[in-house]
Parts: structure tokens; sequence; C-alpha cells
């Protein structure tokens, strides 16, 4: 390209997100999972005081972003890379005082965390709602107004998939999940509002994130 020869590679970054030559969302993950533990590790070096309060704080605020960052892009679905992913969050929840010997579930529901997959799921979940009310100027979707069931006024059409890959897109992967929602949930009247239900609905255990 105007007399400079290109490099023939594999991956490349952009915007923040490592883009593979076969759209698989590995090398994201490892990266991600890289930088993550790494602060983790200096989190748990440097903090004397493993005040829960004050680890919540740091985890939340310093070491979680980089496991969440534009998700809607790259969000594994390799078991591998989601195992990957989780580790971060299951090492620190060891980290907390008196919670090392308790399984991993307990220790969420303890500290009031969901998994890093049911996470992604509502981050999803939230990308649709802004969508489709307006507040993002992405279009991905289309309504299906011919559709005769109960439940919420805008259910999304779902395209045939003809690849695996295909399927396990954002435009894809989120719709059967949005179409679940209640009409309560679906119509709230801002994006807060709509993360407050979503919130709530965990909270009962009445909608079940993850496959």
């Amino acid at each position: 390209m105007n007399g400079h020869k290109l490099d023939s590679v594999t991956a490349e970054k952009d915007l923040g997100i490592w883009i593979s030559h076969d759209l698989k969302a590995s090398q994201q993950c490892i990266q991600a999972y890289s930088k993550a533990n790494k602060l983790l590790g200096v989190l748990n070096r440097t903090i004397k005081c493993k005040d829960v309060g004050n680890l919540l704080c740091f985890y939340k605020s310093l070491i979680r972003p980089h496991l969440e960052f534009c998700t809607a892009a790259w969000s594994p679905h390799y078991v591998k890379d989601k195992v990957l992913i989780e580790k971060v969050q299951r090492r620190f929840t060891r980290m907390i005082p008196n919670l090392k010997n308790i399984p991993y579930e307990e220790r969420l529901a303890i500290l009031k965390l969901w998994s890093l997959e049911d996470r992604r799921l509502c981050a999803d979940l939230i990308e649709v709602f802004k969508i489709i009310y307006g507040y993002s100027s992405v279009t991905f979707f289309e309504i299906d107004f011919t559709s005769r069931t109960r439940g919420h006024p805008w259910k999304l059409k779902k395209k045939r998939s003809n690849t695996d890959l295909r399927h396990h897109f954002f435009s894809d992967r989120v719709i059967n999940w949005w179409n679940k929602l209640d009409h309560d949930v679906v119509c709230a009247t801002s994006v807060n509002a709509f993360k407050n239900r979503l919130q709530r609905i965990w909270e009962k255990d009445e909608f079940v994130f993850g496959p």
C-alpha cells in the first residue's frame, strides 16, 4: 500500500479489542485475563487490611472492567475461554477472609456478586434495550410484529445462522434471551430502570442467566 509492504498477521488490536483472523474471542480472553490477573496479584500483595468492602471496591473499579470492556463484541462461547475469564473472579473471592474453602457459588452469594458469564449476558440485554429505545444509533435487530405468543411487544426476529460462529455473534445470541423477558422488564422507562428490574429478577431467581 503506497509502496509499503503490509505484514500478514493473525490478530490485530483495534479500539482495545483483539480481532483474530478467525473472528474467535480466544486471543481477547487471554489478553483480558492476563491483565486482570496481574492487577489482582498486585492488589493481593499491596493491600494488607483485607476488609471486604475495600477489596470489593478495588475489584469492581480496577480489575473487573478489564474483563468486561466491550463484551458485546467479544463475549466468549467456548468453555475454555469462559473458564479462563472466570478464574480471575474465582481467585478474587478466595482472597476474602474466611471464604477460601467455600464453594464458588456460595462465595458469590455471600458477596452479592454475579458470575462474569451472567454479567456478560446482562450487558448484552442492556445493549439491546439501548438499541430498541434509541439510546444507541446502532441497528442490529428487526421487531417481530407477527408474534402471537404471550410476552412483551418488542420481540425480535430470529434469523437463520449458517455457521456456529455467526450463531454466537451479539446480534444473534442475545435474541432468545431478550424475547424471554417479561413485559414489565422490557417496557422500563429508562436504562437504569431496566437494570434494576434485571437485578430484581436475578435476586428472585426468576430468570436463569447462562446456558
